[in-house]
């Protein structure tokens, strides 16, 4: 074969990799809201460029909030569609902020792993501005993909949060794109870089207090890369929780386990 036509090969190669690390192949927002589940107190709209992020508060029945959760969801739905893991915690007594970037729900444009961590930083800056959300603790919660920014924005803003609670963290886009082409694996991970990653960035965290919950079974992201995430952490206040079931799936499953390490985070 002639230098020119392995030349040909290997970009044609590198194109077919780089497929699994196009932000496309990650973010699959849906625009349909199902009716939610709890009592919304406000909703926010946020400008970001010529798009708009929206956000949806959910404040439990007690007067008193102590702490705040931005939650953070999942590769595909929107916010409606993760109920069955943010209506628990608001019936625990926590105030949620359950935000969908662009693309998803009634937020328009189009998600990207550069413009998904601009907008979180941007959004959390906005709504800290807000009494009832700074004057009380405030957590992370990510699910699934929204690790990755849950981690990111935690790392950023360690000194303004008081907790970062991962539900089956991939290690980084670049791991779960190995992940899901095994016969690409040492070339995906040789050539592509991650914009950010969980497994990295939960090394910046001091001793912020963290939770881990990762399904044995889980069948989306390997158990593996949730327990990497975990043993990258530094902070003496961590807790894994093996979950039962499947991917997020703990909340059910575990649900006064999970809530119980929430309340003690």
């Amino acid at each position: 074969m002639k230098p020119n036509s392995i030349l040909t090969l290997v970009f044609l190669f590198l194109a077919v990799f780089s497929k699994a690390q196009m932000d496309d192949k990650f973010y699959q927002p849906h625009k349909t809201m199902k009716p939610f589940e709890m009592k919304i107190s406000d909703s926010v709209k946020f400008p970001v460029e010529d798009n708009i992020i929206t956000a949806f508060i959910a404040k439990p029945k007690q007067k008193e909030i102590k702490k705040t959760i931005f939650f953070f969801h999942g590769a595909a739905g929107n916010v409606t569609t993760y109920q069955f893991m943010t209506k628990p915690l608001v019936d625990a007594g926590y105030q949620v902020v359950m935000i969908d970037f662009r693309g998803y729900g009634r937020s328009t444009g189009r998600p990207t792993h550069k413009n998904v961590a601009e907008d979180g930083q941007k959004f959390f800056d906005e709504l800290m501005k807000r009494p009832d959300i700074k004057n009380t603790k405030v957590y992370f919660y990510g699910a699934s993909l929204g690790t990755q920014i849950a981690a990111h924005l935690a790392k950023d803003n360690a000194s303004k949060i008081s907790g970062l609670i991962l539900d089956c963290p991939m290690a980084s886009f670049t791991d779960i794109a190995a992940h899901f082409s095994p016969q690409y694996r040492d070339m995906i991970l040789q050539t592509l870089i991650s914009p950010y990653s969980a497994k990295e960035d939960v090394k910046a965290l001091g001793q912020l207090p963290i939770l881990v919950i990762h399904a044995k079974d889980d069948q989306t992201i390997p158990y593996e890369q949730g327990k990497l995430v975990f043993d990258n952490t530094s902070s003496a206040a961590k807790i894994f929780i093996e979950s039962k079931g499947d991917h997020i799936e703990g909340i059910i499953n575990n649900k006064e386990e999970i809530l119980k390490a929430i309340e003690h985070l």
